[in-house]
């Protein structure tokens, strides 16, 4: 309900408790693939630490927190010196955010046993207010753990109010996206990220690294990363889709997997090829198909250079070679819209039926 200030260069944006209630359910049911809710003698378990703020009022958090922490303490923090020599400064919402996280950690420390918070580097600030706090207020002794950040290209962090993340929702980042994303990073990136993304040993990594050096264009790191999380986060059936899907452009696809693809990852996968419309009521019934590839889409500039690439066998239609005997109908469509139109080797062309 409050924002972070750590790494942020403005304001967060807030939001109300249906949309975090909303929020926390998609992120333990995303947290449900790597971790065991349920059964064992130590299950995870996920809290809400509105659950203990709500009925905390600001005059007994004044007292019960804020008097055991210096206002010094909490503006030698390097995210809260960073805010206030900016020229946006900071808001005493952001201000005191440090002592909201602070305090929840003091509160699992005294009621779920919690000795250990974890975090990113640029949480180190909050997590160690939260055992200063345990120390003074409970006399108590807890612990911080923070890793490196990762970060993107451009040197901005995954975050998920940044921009170019990549999600382990489906539905903001397809599969096929997901494992594209691994699979063209830089060799510099995924040998860092080998080691911090997958569950290989450190012998397993330093070996494929080798292999890597001695035939790059082979590009053993990014297709074992790209695999190992891919298979983790969207199981075994999205990542063959998803290699599948890959290979389309290098006509290894066929008709069975373009019949298989999401609307989403159909036009992720032929994001960049020229793309035309036409109307439903253009194939109605059916089209012949130098008709439609010359009067209709104009991927051809003729009828005449239609049928010369047909008879050479150079035309194919969702992946399957046609002559120009062949008629379009809707029975093809892929996803009820789309025709996939390949024009020799290497030049497609993407008809939508509107």
């Amino acid at each position: 309900m409050i924002g972070d200030p750590s790494g942020k260069s403005e304001e967060r944006n807030l939001l109300d408790e249906a949309v975090l209630r909303y929020n926390q359910g998609c992120i333990q049911k995303q947290l449900e693939k790597f971790l065991d809710f349920t059964t064992g003698a130590n299950p995870a378990v996920m809290v809400n630490n509105y659950d203990w703020m709500k009925e905390f009022t600001f005059l007994h958090f004044l007292r019960d927190v804020g008097k055991h922490i210096t206002v010094n303490y909490m503006v030698a923090k390097d995210s809260v010196k960073k805010r206030m020599e900016s020229g946006s400064g900071i808001s005493f919402t952001e201000f005191t955010y440090q002592l909201v996280q602070g305090y929840d950690y003091c509160w699992l420390f005294e009621h779920q046993n919690v000795r250990l918070q974890m975090g990113g580097s640029d949480q180190w600030g909050n997590i160690v207010t939260g055992t200063e706090l345990i120390r003074r207020k409970l006399g108590g002794e807890a612990f911080a753990l923070t890793c490196p950040l990762i970060t993107k290209a451009d040197g901005g962090k995954f975050g998920k109010t940044e921009s170019g993340n990549v999600w382990l929702d489906p539905k903001k980042t397809s599969p096929y996206k997901f494992y594209q994303f691994w699979l063209n990073t830089s060799d510099a990136d995924a040998a860092e990220y080998i080691r911090k993304f997958t569950l290989l040993s450190r012998e397993e990594a330093e070996s494929l690294e080798k292999q890597h050096a001695e035939a790059p264009h082979m590009r053993i790191l990014q297709k074992t990363l790209a695999k190992d999380i891919t298979l983790r986060v969207h199981g075994a059936a999205d990542y063959e889709l998803a290699v599948e899907a890959s290979e389309i452009l290098f006509g290894k696809g066929t008709t069975d997997t373009l019949k298989k693809l999401s609307e989403d990852t159909l036009l992720s996968v032929f994001e960049g090829v020229p793309k035309s419309e036409i109307a439903k009521h253009e194939i109605a019934g059916s089209v012949n198909v130098v008709e439609f590839l010359s009067e209709l889409t104009r991927i051809f500039p003729s009828k005449g250079e239609a049928r010369r690439m047909l008879k050479e066998g150079g035309v194919a239609i969702n992946k399957e070679k046609v002559d120009e005997s062949f008629s379009i109908d809707k029975t093809q469509l892929l996803n009820d819209k789309y025709l996939l139109v390949q024009k020799g080797k290497k030049n497609y062309f993407l008809v939508t039926v509107i």
